[in-house]
């Protein structure tokens, strides 16, 4: 949340600063529909993606599902939102099955390269030759903090989000927990800070996400520039989560009670 109101607000303030950016509808434009249909249309443009979120989410805090069944889950959503919206064919869903196959298939790769080297690395002592030189360098508690930090987003330039929690979180995490962090803050400030590698070149598989579903006259060039202020807005976000950890906490220490 605190990262989307820091995105609207920043899309806001722009507008406000250029109103071409994001111009209005013209009075013709306007004419053509009713506040009846306008509200049609944000239903049916709002209800089906909240509904997704309300099924996945809502499985793993019923306890109906795990986090890993409540991908299936979302996937059964997705499934019946394909029909409901009448896009379902057998080609497509051909489609779906392959390239879902080939992802899970370079996703397991991945994460056995990963597990392979963390457990080599760990065992060779490796993890805590690292951990004391991590504490050894005598920057205090957030010192530390803002290190191991540094060293994710240099990680995420290069190197995909699973290898990176594979390979570091055996070591960081007992470093957060020896310097008294409290272990769900830490991790979702990883979790921002990997959100903030996915947009850092050269790596930053977002921005060819991004480059996949632009229209073709967009240079990649100009979506690393676009995407420019929203890294720095994330290291706000990140910054203000460990001003006030709170906006981390807070939630989980409601559903676990």
């Amino acid at each position: 949340l605190i990262l989307s109101g820091l995105y609207i607000g920043y899309i806001l303030f722009k507008c406000f600063i250029h109103p071409e950016y994001g111009p209005g509808l013209s009075q013709e434009e306007r004419a053509q529909v009713t506040n009846k249909q306008i509200l049609v249309m944000i239903f049916r443009t709002l209800l089906p993606p909240v509904a997704l979120i309300l099924g996945v989410l809502g499985s793993i805090f019923a306890g109906i599902a795990t986090p890993t069944e409540a991908a299936g889950v979302g996937s059964f959503f997705s499934f019946l939102l394909m029909i409901i919206y009448r896009k379902f064919t057998w080609d497509r869903f051909y489609d779906a099955l392959i390239q879902a196959t080939k992802i899970t298939a370079m996703v397991i790769l991945i994460l056995c390269g990963a597990a392979c080297f963390s457990a080599v690395f760990m065992a060779v002592g490796g993890g805590k030759i690292v951990s004391n030189f991590i504490l050894g360098i005598g920057l205090g508690k957030w010192g530390t903090y803002i290190v191991m930090m540094v060293i994710l987003f240099i990680m995420g330039m290069f190197i995909d989000w699973t290898a990176i929690v594979m390979i570091t979180f055996p070591i960081f995490l007992p470093i957060a927990d020896q310097l008294g962090f409290d272990k769900i803050w830490f991790v979702v400030s990883i979790a921002v800070m990997l959100q903030d590698s996915f947009l850092t070149p050269p790596f930053g598989y977002a921005l060819f996400y991004l480059k996949g579903v632009a229209p073709p006259e967009v240079q990649t060039s100009g979506i690393y520039w676009g995407t420019f202020p929203f890294w720095r807005l994330m290291e706000l976000g990140l910054i203000i989560c460990c001003v006030f950890p709170q906006t981390i906490t807070w939630l989980p220490s409601i559903l676990v009670k």
